[in-house]
């Protein structure tokens, strides 16, 4: 469940650009200075509310059907892309202590070797994720 698609409704803002809001999420508001930059800015709040919800142990809502959002004034609908896994490796790189046990050998064989272990297990596990 790492891709995720939430419409999107963008509003023209009066001061110029656009205003975002999610149907699914009312909690979710953005603003952007033009269209990229609106995007970008509802990519960024879109992972924010949803971490929100991930700490609080609150379901995600169900992504309503694009078909089925009334249309608004001054506004247009965009189904934005969110990638959990993309979102969390830029906003969140806190290091977490694991105690682990491997083989005395394994071991002795890797230190004599200069095996950097942290490194070794996060390569594994990113591509153990991404499978």
């Amino acid at each position: 469940m790492n891709k995720l698609f939430y419409p999107a409704l963008f509003h023209k803002a009066e001061e110029g650009g656009f205003w975002v809001s999610f149907p699914d999420l009312p909690e979710c508001l953005t603003q952007g200075d033009d269209m990229t930059q609106a995007y970008e800015m509802a990519v960024d709040a879109l992972g924010l509310a949803l971490t929100s919800r991930e700490k609080e142990h609150e379901p995600f809502p169900v992504s309503s059907d694009p078909t089925v959002i009334p249309p608004e004034p001054n506004a247009f609908l965009v189904v934005i892309e969110f990638d959990m896994l993309a979102y969390k490796r830029r906003t969140n790189s806190h290091a977490v202590k694991k105690t682990l046990s491997i083989p005395e050998w394994l071991n002795e064989a890797a230190v004599s070797m200069g095996i950097n272990f942290s490194q070794v297990l996060q390569e594994a596990l990113l591509a153990k994720i991404q499978a």
